[in-house]
């Protein structure tokens, strides 16, 4: 082989086998402190007022269940008010929706998406001037919403914080194996990293559904996130003015997960287009925040943000490795392989299946998920052809795809 080659082939694989290891290191380091959930003063006085606002689009089977829990909202009723967003609709969701007693408001538009209708929603919510209002929740039309979701968010607000993101659960983790790794990954996600990152003083991510932000706040900065992961985007935004989101563990919104393979390809496959645009177009100027300013929050968001480069690196280690195995002689020598012994990499490999099974304990998990977690592997891996699909898409941020939900679960049958 080609000694140039050789060499070059050495230094990309010994880079990249460094990146994966000091950027998941990281994650691990920083998932400790989702361990202990700390006990926090709370003043459940309610004070403030809400205006809660979901975006439907053709949701007629599961729009009535969600209005139902914002209904039974443990929150005063004058101080709340529900706006459902009847979105480029072809069935009966606003309809259903008026015959639950709630403001809706239809819209037609060719901008299609979440980012659009809320952006729409928040210019009308501007007009009402007989209307004051302290925050604005925002939720997903298939959503169930515990009863306490409003006296938390109510008491975080109290304490200063101008973002919150609650607790984002699954209503439906037993309906094939595809939902029950949603609601591992999910469960673990909660506990192991916006838990641990609430913690630790870092900004959390906003989940795009069960969220709060405050009404002065967005009329500030705007809403200005439209592309097919408008959540992200506006964390980001956030970051770079300074604003870190805060985390409310105790309270939850049932969220439906998709049943078949072929919707969570879809539905990763559009989180993932819009994640690299927003990598793309925040990664840098958060790291320049953090050095110019020394603070670690902005880089903490930029380290999030890589997580479809470290994909793609680890996809990359991946066939490097296994295109060396049918050499006879070696097309590289890794010096960080040479320095870690065996044990080290079937120990990580371990670790890495091993640790969100911690999150599941840590949250109460049903007994059921551990039986699902033989096939957790298998979705973790489709995050190689997602993540590869989305950078090859990113570039068509239009391309939004509605996720079918049909399973209509009451909030009584949760709580």
């Amino acid at each position: 082989m080609d000694g140039l080659l050789f060499y070059g082939l050495t230094a990309l694989v010994t880079i990249s086998e460094a990146v994966i290891l000091v950027v998941l290191m990281y994650y691990y380091c920083v998932s400790v402190f989702g361990w202990k959930k700390h006990t926090e003063e709370k003043d459940y006085t309610p004070t403030k007022r809400f205006a809660l606002i979901t975006a439907a689009h053709n949701e007629e089977a599961v729009i009535r269940y969600h209005i139902e829990s914002l209904k039974k909202l443990n929150y005063p009723k004058e101080l709340y008010d529900i706006y459902i967003i009847a979105d480029n609709c072809s069935d009966n969701t606003a309809e259903v929706a008026r015959q639950e007693g709630v403001n809706v408001f239809e819209r037609y538009s060719k901008k299609r998406g979440k980012g659009f209708a809320l952006e729409w929603m928040f210019n009308e919510l501007y007009k009402m001037e007989d209307k004051q209002y302290d925050a604005v929740c925002i939720f997903d039309a298939d959503n169930v919403v515990s009863s306490n979701f409003l006296l938390e968010m109510n008491s975080k607000l109290k304490q200063g914080y101008k973002s919150i993101q609650g607790y984002l659960d699954t209503k439906n983790p037993n309906d094939s194996w595809v939902t029950a790794s949603y609601a591992t990954a999910y469960w673990s996600m909660n506990r192991m990293w916006q838990l641990a990152r609430y913690n630790l003083g870092l900004s959390n991510a906003l989940g795009g559904t069960g969220l709060c932000l405050d009404y002065q706040l967005l009329k500030r900065y705007g809403w200005g996130a439209t592309c097919l992961t408008e959540d992200l985007e506006f964390t980001m935004k956030l970051l770079l003015n300074g604003i870190k989101t805060a985390w409310a563990h105790d309270c939850k919104v049932y969220d439906e997960k998709p049943v078949y393979f072929s919707q969570t390809w879809r539905q990763r496959t559009r989180w993932l287009q819009g994640h690299w645009d927003v990598a793309l177009r925040y990664m840098i100027p958060l790291i320049r925040k953090g050095i110019r300013e020394k603070k670690w929050y902005p880089i903490d968001g930029a380290i999030y943000l890589f997580q479809p480069f470290l994909i793609m690196t680890m996809l990359f280690n991946m066939l490097i490795t296994l295109v060396a195995a049918f050499f006879p002689e070696p097309i590289y020598a890794s010096p960080l392989t040479a320095l870690m012994p065996g044990w080290f990499w079937v120990l990580f490999g371990v670790l890495g299946y091993s640790y969100p099974m911690l999150g599941l304990f840590l949250e109460g998990a049903p007994r059921k998920a551990y039986y699902y977690y033989i096939t957790y592997p298998i979705y973790g891996l489709t995050w190689f052809p997602v993540t590869l699909v989305g950078l090859i898409k990113h570039g068509n941020q239009s391309e939004w795809a509605h996720t079918l939900h049909t399973r209509g679960i009451s909030i009584t049958s949760l709580e």
